[in-house]
């Protein structure tokens, strides 16, 4: 990648840039597996803008098992996979979570999948949080996973979540242009800075409530945790986060979010593919609440 701004340390750029930890980058550094200008740097390297960095992610030693877990597949063929995902299933294996995710799933439901993502990823082209629900797109060969995370890359995949959230909101339409990068305070989280990458997300309001409103979330980017943090940045944060929630959680249910629709062209036939699904009980519960008080 090249530097598009001056940072103080290279380890804080690239934690920004690869969504990683302070300790994991700082081991990518030190073990050997980052250059600039073709060159080993330390972690206290200061980053000058049109610097070129070269580095190579290493896979945690470990191996992925296949778990019989079922998945609700909307659709399936040689090439794709379309996944609703349930509440609570994490996308991929990660240090102190390696079972029960939906890469195990996969892995027993299905013979092929890409690897361009490493073993700890096979097949995953984008993901969406453990306790947000709704459709997610599966890659089973490289060819189809190049094409597809190409189309995510230039902003082609269509996708719209359903959020509720805290507060009303007066606009009908609006939209979210602030950057997105680690929390400075709190490493685990996300957070608008000026340092972080660019992220936009539209929103339409569905309905108002008395001390909420649904709304319909367009990405225009894909940021980790981006929807959630955009709407804790404008004020009106997810009813039911227990990260970025700042307000009263109502179960474990995790936060109010459904991926609801997804698009994108076939990476073989070209053909326009378009998914949607309903609500999950988890969200409709939690909405009956305010209904019943509107």
């Amino acid at each position: 990648m090249v530097a598009d701004n001056d940072y103080k340390r290279i380890d804080v750029y690239l934690m920004n840039e690869l969504d990683m930890s302070r300790s994991k980058v700082e081991k990518l550094i030190k073990d050997g597996h980052v250059t600039v200008n073709g060159k080993s740097i330390k972690p206290s390297y200061s980053v000058k803008k049109n610097d070129n960095i070269e580095y190579e992610i290493v896979e945690e030693d470990m191996d992925v098992e296949p778990e019989n877990i079922p998945l609700d597949i909307v659709y399936e063929d040689d090439d794709v996979i379309v996944i609703n995902k349930a509440n609570g299933m994490v996308v991929h294996p990660a240090p102190g979570n390696y079972h029960g995710t939906l890469v195990n799933a996969l892995m027993y439901h299905f013979k092929n999948l890409s690897n361009i993502n490493g073993p700890l990823r096979p097949g995953i082209v984008h993901r969406i949080d453990a306790d947000t629900t709704g459709l997610l797109m599966v890659a089973k060969n490289d060819k189809a996973h190049e094409i597809l995370a190409k189309e995510l890359e230039e902003k082609k995949t269509k996708r719209k979540y359903v959020a509720l959230v805290w507060g009303v909101i007066e606009e009908d339409t609006a939209t979210i242009d602030a950057p997105i990068g680690r929390d400075e305070k709190d490493r685990k989280k996300m957070a608008v800075i000026g340092s972080g990458k660019k992220a936009i997300t539209h929103i339409n309001v569905l309905k108002r409530y008395k001390d909420a409103t649904l709304i319909e979330c367009i990405l225009e980017t894909g940021r980790t945790h981006q929807i959630r943090v955009h709407l804790n940045y404008i004020g009106h944060p997810l009813v039911n986060d227990p990260v970025y929630g700042r307000r009263k959680i109502i179960d474990d249910s995790g936060q109010c979010l459904h991926a609801k629709e997804l698009g994108f062209v076939h990476p073989t036939t070209k053909k326009e593919m378009y998914f949607t699904s309903k609500l999950p009980e988890c969200f409709t519960n939690i909405l009956s609440i305010f209904e019943k008080e509107d």
